[in-house]
């Protein structure tokens, strides 16, 4: 009788179990040409890479799901004159008035309503080209990158080390990021609501900064000469020799500048 029942209750949760439940995996590999981007957009799911010798870029995309099936996410690769993105393409929903589709940069559309699937993208980036990740409900890393790294999510953490430049953005989520060049032009972000920021720039940097937390404390460990009033919540300033323009904000956490 104990066998028999042990046997139903097996059946009853294999019934139970979500029909799709699973994993998927992608794999791909090719060549970005020196000085152009490599883009990886998803959306659920984190993105993870790090620098390679090697001249390949590898990408693995892996799906997985516990309601919706994984083959109905597509990974799309587009080669285009700038570089390549690669991103996750979701079903588009019905009542959508635009399909989802994968185009390089800011422009696309990716609405996921009600589909469970996880994309998470492991990456291998090459020296020399320049790394663009962009995710929505995920954390990024890119660590020990040889090229420019600009990072976007909303619900994530972010974590970078580069010897290129760097720029972050996030909602929820922390920024710690490292760069070994600061030669950008114009004007540099990192930004949050619900995190810290902490940035490591080279000694010899020179920028014109400005800082501004609400519920945190801000720390540099450059010489600044300051503009205008200094509070522990906001900072405007002089680095160096100044020129080019640096921008953090945090609405909760502190803010802290350091040295590499």
């Amino acid at each position: 009788m104990k066998s028999r029942m042990l046997g139903l209750a097996a059946a009853a949760a294999l019934l139970a179990a979500p029909a799709f439940a699973g994993s998927e995996d992608f794999n791909w590999r090719g060549r970005v040409a020196g000085g152009k981007t490599l883009e990886i957009k998803g959306v659920n799911g984190s993105i993870d890479a790090e620098g390679t010798g090697g001249g390949d870029v590898e990408v693995r995309a892996t799906k997985t799901s516990r309601r919706n099936d994984v083959a109905s996410v597509e990974i799309k690769v587009i080669e285009h004159a700038d570089g390549v993105t690669i991103c996750a393409v979701y079903p588009t929903p019905r009542d959508a008035t635009r399909s989802n589709e994968c185009i390089a940069g800011e422009r696309g559309q990716m609405n996921t309503r009600d589909n469970d699937v996880q994309v998470h993208f492991v990456v291998k980036v090459p020296a020399g080209i320049r790394f663009a990740p962009k995710t929505v409900n995920g954390g990024v890393e890119a660590l020990r990158i040889d090229g420019d790294v600009d990072a976007k999510t909303v619900n994530g953490d972010i974590k970078l080390e580069t010897n290129g430049r760097a720029e972050a953005k996030t909602v929820n989520g922390s920024i710690e990021a490292s760069m070994g060049k600061a030669d950008w032009s114009g004007t540099n972000e990192f930004k949050t609501v619900n995190g810290a920021i902490r940035l490591t720039l080279p000694a010899d940097m020179s920028t014109e900064v400005s800082a501004k937390t609400v519920n945190g404390g801000i720390e540099t460990d450059f010489p600044l000469t300051v503009r205008g009033r200094f509070s522990r919540r906001s900072l405007q300033g002089t680095i160096g020799g100044g020129g080019r323009e640096l921008e953090l904000e945090t609405v909760n956490g502190g803010i802290r500048l350091a040295k590499r």
